[in-house]
This record gives structure tokens, sequence and C-alpha cells, in this order.
């Protein structure tokens, strides 16, 4: 048991993106928390190859408060060529001294040295060592991910010789590190999550005619939303295509993202006469997508490499069912078939195209699924993420 508050030091290399549970574990009672960012979003960063990955295009749009709410600390970066590409990037000499004054370090990742760094000396100090990571068994569906060899050979070595308990997202995450030999007692699921109170207050607040009636379309449409980035793990063309030959009358397509191929499925509209049944939206502010996901229908989600996948999460918060490809991570978690949502085989236009026909023609049931998926997201929020490390301290000190 933790009998008193326990000084807690997470290792992070950036903000990120939905720090609810780290507002959550400021106010824990048995948690003392301090989080130590390896850089900022100002921070000047050898940026070459991110500014030409179009992994990163959306950076811009989150515009929600990420250092709010959570006590923290920057610890200066001193690798001669800082970015976020390379595992020599960040290299936080500082944050070895700070590790001391803490009763346990929890260390987000292994791909840098400053990780590397904060794990030798969580050892070295004999504090209690919690490795989180996203790691699953997915990879593309064209093969190829040549890190799942290495992750094969390092993993269990770290997680089972190393670390005293393992952190994991999602039910898909467990399983991977699961089958390297870790003991399920050891792997604890911190549920991957957003802020959930926010996104369900803006999709209440949303009137869907207005919302509608900006992008022409009918209060009475069923309409399906993809929101990712138009890239080719992304796979949009995907849902367009089966879209299209779905060819369900009154049914309308939001394409909310951008990339190099926005050009490509611009013209695929075109080609497949769909033109004025889909809108592309291009960038939206993240504070503003709960009002596009509460104006739409169901999800549509084809990606075919995604550990995770938040979309699903903020989808079903706001009342909408999901349909995602076989490669998702969060399908696993969220989506129970025919109720919250739906899984299809990666890449299967046709089997794809066969839920759209039986799901846009039933708005009834569209409804029906919308108000159970949210009702499965109230289980699945930063409460139950911000338990999942006050059960792995719990076990871990309580067995030293």
């Amino acid at each position: 048991m933790i009998s008193e508050k326990k000084r807690v030091l997470l290792v992070s290399s950036q903000p990120i993106q939905n720090p609810a549970s780290l507002r959550l574990m400021a106010k824990h009672p048995k948690l003392d928390i301090l989080v130590a960012y390896c850089t900022l979003p100002e921070e000047k960063l050898h940026t070459d190859s991110l500014q030409n990955n179009p992994e990163y295009i959306t950076k811009s749009v989150f515009d929600i408060p990420l250092l709010e709410g959570y006590p923290w600390v920057y610890i200066p970066n001193r690798s001669p060529v800082p970015n976020l590409d390379r595992a020599f990037g960040l290299i936080n000499p500082d944050l070895v001294k700070l590790v001391h004054d803490f009763d346990c370090c929890v260390v987000y990742g292994h791909n840098y040295v400053t990780f590397w760094m904060a794990i030798a000396a969580a050892k070295l100090a004999k504090k209690t060592l919690i490795l989180s990571t996203d790691a699953t068994y997915i990879e593309p569906i064209s093969g190829g991910n040549w890190k799942i060899p290495i992750k094969k050979k390092v993993l269990p070595f770290l997680y089972n010789q190393i670390a005293d308990a393992v952190l994991v997202l999602s039910t898909a995450s467990k399983r991977f590190i699961h089958s390297l030999g870790v003991p399920e007692d050891r792997i604890f699921i911190t549920p991957y999550v957003v802020d959930n109170d926010v996104i369900a207050e803006t999709a209440r607040n949303c009137s869907q005619g207005t919302m509608r009636s900006q992008w022409n379309i009918p209060e009475d449409a069923t309409v399906v939303v993809f929101c990712a980035k138009f890239i080719p793990r992304k796979r949009p063309q995907d849902v367009i295509e089966a879209f299209a030959k779905a060819n369900i009358s009154n049914s309308y397509l939001l394409m909310v993202g951008d990339g190099p191929l926005a050009d490509h499925l611009k013209a695929q509209t075109k080609e497949l006469g769909i033109k004025d049944q889909v809108c592309f939206l291009g960038l939206v502010k993240y504070s503003n997508l709960p009002e596009v996901y509460a104006s739409s229908n169901i999800l549509a989600f084809s990606s075919e490499y995604e550990p995770y996948g938040l979309p699903v999460n903020e989808a079903m918060i706001c009342g909408i069912p999901v349909v995602v490809s076989d490669r998702i991570g969060a399908g696993y978690d969220l989506v129970e078939e025919g109720k919250t949502g739906f899984t299809y085989p990666c890449g299967d236009i046709d089997a794809l195209t066969a839920i759209f026909k039986q799901t846009l023609t039933q708005p009834d049931k569209l409804r029906a699924m919308g108000i159970a998926a949210k009702t499965r997201m109230e289980t699945w929020s930063p409460r139950e993420n911000v338990e999942g490390l006050v059960q792995a301290i719990t076990k871990v000190t309580s067995l030293v």
C-alpha cells in the first residue's frame, strides 16, 4: 500500500497533447509529481527532417493549454544537434541529479539518450523505475517495419531485467509486452486518453444544424467523418473509394486534415463522381474538433499502422460510433462489434463499403451505437490512466 505520498518524477521528451491525466495526477492524494520535459515547443530544433515530414503537419492546430494545472520543469537539452528524430537529439544531463530527489521515476519511452540516462540514474540510485511504452505487434500492412525485430531483442531485457513495472496504453500493447516474457502482474494499462470532460462539453454545446449549414449539408443527411493526416499510412483514399462504392443517397463525407495526398484525394472525388458529397475541411483547431465529430454520424479510420489512434476516443466521446481497420490499436479496447463500432481488414475496400451500406441507411442504429460508444468512454478516461499508475506504484513498492 502507498501509506504516504510518493514523490514521482515523470520524464517526457516534450509536453503531451492531452495533459488532462497530468492535472489529475497533480491532485491525487497519493502522488507528489513533477514532470521533467526535455524540450519545449518553442525550443529551436534542427528540424529539417521534421519540417519535411508530413507526420508532423498538424502540430500547429493543437490550441489547448499544455503546461497548465500541474508542476513541471524544463531540463536543458545539451545535444549538439537537438531534434526529436534521432537518439542523440535529446541529451539532458541535469536530469540525472534530479532523479535522486524522487522515490519513483517514470520514463515515457526509450528512444533517446536522455531516457537511458534517466533509467541508469534510477537504477544506480535504487529508485523505483517504471517504464511506459506504446509498443505493439501492429505493423504496416506492407510489412517492412524494421523496428519490430529490434524491439524483440532489446525490449525483453529492458522490461524484464531493468524496469520494476511497465505501463502500456492499450490491450494491444499489453499483449505485445507480455509476449516478450514480461509477467502480466508487472504490466499495467494506463489508457491512452484525451480530456473527456472538455470534449464532451464542447460536443454537447454544439449546434449540429449550424455546423452542417456551413458545409451545405442537409440536417437530415448521414455524415461520415475522416480525421487524420493525408499521408499514405492513414489510407484516406480507402474511405473515399468505399464511400463512393456504397453510393448511399443523402450521405456526405467530411475529410478533416491535410498532407501530401490532398490534391490526389480531391481529384479522386471528381473521378468517382462524388465531388459534391465530399467536404475537405483542411486542418481544424483541436478545440473545434468535437463540433465536427458531433455534427457527424460515424467516424471512418482506415490506417494501416496505428499503435493506438486517438480519433477513436474523440469521436466516441462525442457520441458517434466508429469503423476502424484492424491495424488500429484502439479498436481492441474500444470497439465492440456492432455496438460501439465495426472493424474491417485494412485495405479491404469491399468490407468497408459493406459497412457503409449497412449503417448509412440506418440513422436510428447509428444513434443507438453512438450512445453505447459514449457510455464506453466513461471508463476509458484520465481517471483510469492515473489509477493505472497508482496501481503500478502500489504493486512495486509493496515488493521492496
